[in-house]
């Protein structure tokens, strides 16, 4: 218990300073302390929560790679010698993002019945499949037009498709399971998707620090209901078994 309080009043500590420190123009020290907030959070699970999943640990692992990979070169002066460096880290970066959404999608969707879904909700699988059809095309219209035909639109469009496929599966899985521990997932996913595209309004289009506080809130608030539903078990109806942490 008394690790949980420190681990949580940490997070919240240097959440609390991100934001003062977005908010009076100290850019380079509020990334630095936003780099940090899901690496700690990937400690607190592994220190503190007995269960745990490998695709979610996964899922969490890259996530926080990727965060500490962007922090390290951000402390690397920029020079046009050292571009590459800033080139692979964007791509191995989106490409660690890209992997842990993909493990969190296995992790959500790995107790679906896809006959019983193809069989009962084909009218949601037709709108899902529209909506992100459509949600695809606006995002891809955000991103740089300088950059439609490079490796960096191919991998924002790779990164966009796994994204809307994560949180379509997270509300199917909470139509087909319909309990608490689904809903938080799907809280959490639905969390996730907006947090990245308000990025992408952030990188692409207006880079206003408020966009990056909100997109950051949106992301730990995510991580909340993952962490949350790791303590409820998986059955259907409502029925949950809360698995007690040490």
């Amino acid at each position: 218990m008394f690790k949980s309080k420190v681990l949580v009043s940490l997070v919240l500590t240097i959440y609390v300073l991100f934001v003062t420190f977005g908010l009076i123009g100290y850019e380079t020290v509020a990334f630095t302390l936003d780099s940090l907030i899901l690496p700690l959070i990937t400690l607190f699970y592994f220190v503190l929560f007995e269960k745990k999943t490998l695709f979610f640990s996964l899922f969490l692992i890259c996530y926080a790679g990727s965060d500490l990979i962007g922090l390290i070169v951000n402390f690397i002066p920029y020079n046009e010698s050292y571009q590459f460096l800033f080139d692979l880290d964007y791509f191995i970066g989106n490409s660690m993002y890209i992997m842990a959404y993909g493990f969190l999608f296995i992790e959500i969707c790995k107790a679906l019945n896809v006959f019983h879904i193809l069989r009962n909700f084909k009218i949601h699988l037709i709108v899902l499949t529209g909506l992100n059809i459509w949600l695809i095309f606006v995002l891809q219209e955000m991103v740089d037009s300088d950059s439609s035909m490079s490796g960096e639109y191919y991998l924002e469009m790779v990164y966009n498709i796994i994204m809307l496929l994560l949180l379509s599966g997270a509300l199917l899985n909470y139509f087909y399971r319909d309990n608490k521990k689904t809903l938080l997932l799907f809280l959490g996913a639905l969390c996730i998707v907006f947090s990245e595209v308000i990025d992408i309004a952030y990188i692409y289009k207006t880079p206003k620090c408020l966009l990056n506080i909100f997109s950051t809130t949106l992301t730990l608030s995510a991580f909340y209901f993952f962490c949350i539903q790791t303590n409820l078990s998986d059955v259907r109806g409502g029925e949950e078994a809360h698995v007690v942490m040490e």
